[in-house]
């Protein structure tokens, strides 16, 4: 009798372990997935909202379905112009609308985590070692990873290959060709030099700097030193001879500019790869190469910029977020992207490939312009920069002031607004 009872208690626990260990276990496995070094997921949100750049849609849509269809996951994206995307995480960063992954430029990684948008990744040496090392750097801040590149770029030399059968070596040779064309209703070369980011080649070529350090001590502006002048000078006499137009100065300066380009009324122009296939629409036979030399022999450092993404510290998904980062900027789906839209990725083996170097002229130029190339600071005193260098330049460029006076003011207003924005220097 004894053994029948302890039979059946014995059968009864047995049930009730079964019964705790039903369904409810079920759905929570379920809501669960391992990572690759065994540990649990996060549980899957049903979407992910990503902000994508203006007019770039499309170029993400073929990654969505394939994350989609491998991680059950929606992605649900808007475009937004990449140049506002802190302005709008700063009105939307609280609501329903605030985004997983967003896309912005490297330069605003500095001010995006001091804001608190964007959260550290970390990722694995194998996904990693798929972009150039300088392409990741920009997008480490304070001893940590942000996000992970999509696209470089940096202004180049584009010209009308019916106008300039070959490429000059030196910016002396541009120069003189544009004095030949003085009285005509031609122009040589065009850029929009009042403008700093375009005019960095020509200020870091001459040995001006614009931080200290690794572009990240604001205590150290090189932009009033002796060189930084002797480059603004450079810049002036393009300006007084007449080689640009007067309507190339100012908000106009680029809509000028370009439009001269694609009349044929311009031999070459400095312009970066978003211009390529304006020009190209506009039906102008284009060559693209890195910029000539300076007339002492330097190249024209221009500015580099890297476009990429990042997870947000908006929401709770970040464990999946980073995934479709990693998803999404991978070297197949990179590629898709630089067919659909042209935007350049930064990939080891694409640099490797001989055979797709020389059928992408264009890439190839930037890649090669990329080499001497500096890419833009990211710390948060950037912000402090571009006002007063486009109005020192502009000053000299209509002639109300000389260089070394204009850049000392600018030095001077710079290190004032960074006191009383920042806190200080660095």
């Amino acid at each position: 009798m004894k053994k029948w009872i302890g039979a059946l208690f014995a059968l009864v626990l047995i049930i009730g372990v079964l019964a705790a260990c039903g369904p409810e276990d079920e759905t929570e496995e379920a809501a669960t997935e391992s990572n690759s070094d065994g540990s649990e997921s996060a549980d899957k949100p049903e979407k992910l909202i990503v902000w994508e750049d203006q007019d770039k849609g499309a170029a993400l849509e073929d990654a969505a379905a394939k994350f989609e269809e491998e991680y059950g996951i929606k992605i649900e994206y808007q475009e937004y112009n990449i140049t506002e995307m802190q302005e709008n995480m700063a009105l939307d960063g609280n609501t329903e609308s605030a985004p997983d992954v967003v896309t912005m430029s490297h330069d605003g990684v500095g001010p995006s985590v001091v804001k608190g948008y964007i959260a550290p990744i970390e990722v694995s040496e194998d996904v990693l070692s798929q972009y150039t090392e300088s392409s990741v750097e920009a997008f480490e801040y304070e001893g940590n990873l942000y996000g992970l590149p999509k696209a470089t770029e940096t202004p180049v030399f584009i010209y009308n290959k019916e106008l300039l059968p070959e490429v000059p070596e030196t910016l002396d040779e541009i120069y003189e060709l544009s004095q030949e064309k003085l009285n005509s209703d031609e122009y040589g070369f065009l850029a929009i030099w009042d403008d700093f980011y375009h005019a960095h080649g020509i200020f870091h070529g001459f040995g001006g700097y614009v931080f200290g350090g690794n572009n990240d001590d604001s205590s150290d502006i090189g932009l009033d030193n002796e060189q930084a002048v002797e480059a603004l000078e450079y810049i002036q006499k393009w300006y007084e001879e007449g080689l640009f137009p007067s309507g190339i100065i100012g908000e106009t300066s680029n809509d000028q500019m370009n439009g001269l380009f694609k009349q044929g009324k311009a031999v070459a122009v400095q312009n970066g790869p978003w211009a390529f296939n304006d020009y190209r629409n506009a039906g102008i036979d284009i060559g693209i190469a890195p910029m000539p030399n300076l007339p002492n022999g330097e190249p024209v450092g221009t500015f580099m910029g890297v476009k990429g993404w990042f997870v947000t510290n908006f929401k709770d998904n970040q464990e999946w977020a980073q995934k479709f980062v990693e998803f999404v900027a991978n070297e197949e789906n990179a590629k898709v992207r630089y067919e659909l839209t042209g935007e350049i990725p930064p990939l080891v083996s694409l640099l490797e490939d001989e055979q797709w170097v020389s059928e992408n002229e264009g890439a190839a130029a930037v890649m090669a312009q990329s080499e001497s190339a500096v890419a833009m600071p990211s710390i948060p005193e950037m912000a402090e920069i571009w006002d007063p260098m486009q109005a020192a330049i502009q000053t000299v460029a209509t002639g109300k002031a000389e260089p070394k006076e204009a850049l000392e003011e600018a030095v001077q207003l710079i290190k004032q607004n960074i006191e009383t924005n920042h806190g200080g220097t660095n």
